[in-house]
């Protein structure tokens, strides 16, 4: 468990002595030194803390908050619960079109360093090629990106992926073709398994043997998204 490291941490985050916070709990600053050092609360005790820092208990105790990436991290501050399935990051942001149904918008391999920066910007999601695929089911918000590289053969280079949002990833199975938009690597195109319980990280494998598996740290994924179908059109 973290919850001695964790309180420390989000109190030094927040620039609180050990006396200040041990106020705002009602507890002695004694007490409080005993907790960062190991001593286990009481649970009336540990929901002080959840709620002071709004971060929910299982966090506080499973998961190490200093290992998240300052994205993640602001958004507890904004008032979000941190969760490493995905399922609190944050709202999607989509387009509509006249009757009110949800566009696919298209993610040309121009746009994608923009699209890292920008993807809760509805500005920039509005500006982006759309189109519709009447086929789909409705149940499901899709989204479509162009494949650089030829690491997912035989799905060509330049193809355009079109990919449903996955909103809890502990619902991904394993061995499932997915578009992960990252933090640092942009955006990529893998089999994705899950070792969420192991080490907090996806596996992602090519299926062109000549790319190696990696781990990618689950703090570094922003969005996935499942491979539905894909086709070679192109756009200006």
């Amino acid at each position: 468990m973290f919850f001695a490291e964790n309180i420390k941490f989000l109190r030094q985050r927040r620039k609180r002595s050990q006396l200040s916070l041990a106020d705002q709990l009602d507890i002695t600053r004694t007490t409080l030194a005993g907790y960062e050092k190991s001593v286990q609360p009481p649970f009336k005790v540990l929901i002080k803390f959840a709620e002071y820092f709004g971060v929910s208990i299982d966090a506080l105790l499973r998961y190490n908050l200093q290992e998240l990436s300052e994205f993640q991290l602001s958004q507890i501050e904004d008032g979000f619960d941190i969760d490493v399935t995905g399922k609190k990051l944050r709202l999607l942001t989509i387009s509509v079109d006249r009757d009110g149904e949800e566009n696919i918008e298209m993610v040309p391999l121009k746009a994608q360093a923009g699209y890292t920066n920008s993807y809760g910007d509805l500005e920039f999601i509005g500006s982006l090629p759309k189109f519709s695929l009447p086929f789909l089911p409705k149940d499901k918000t899709y989204r479509t990106f162009q494949i650089a590289g030829d690491s997912m053969l035989p799905i060509p280079e330049g193809a355009w992926v079109t990919a449903s949002f996955i909103q809890n990833w502990e619902q991904i199975k394993d061995g499932t073709p997915c578009i992960i938009v990252t933090l640092e690597e942009g955006i990529v195109f893998k089999v994705v398994y899950k070792q969420l319980e192991k080490n907090q990280t996806l596996l992602l494998v090519s299926s062109n043997r000549n790319y190696k598996p990696y781990e990618l740290p689950i703090k570094n994924a922003i969005e996935i998204w499942k491979l539905e179908t894909f086709n070679g059109f192109e756009i200006e």
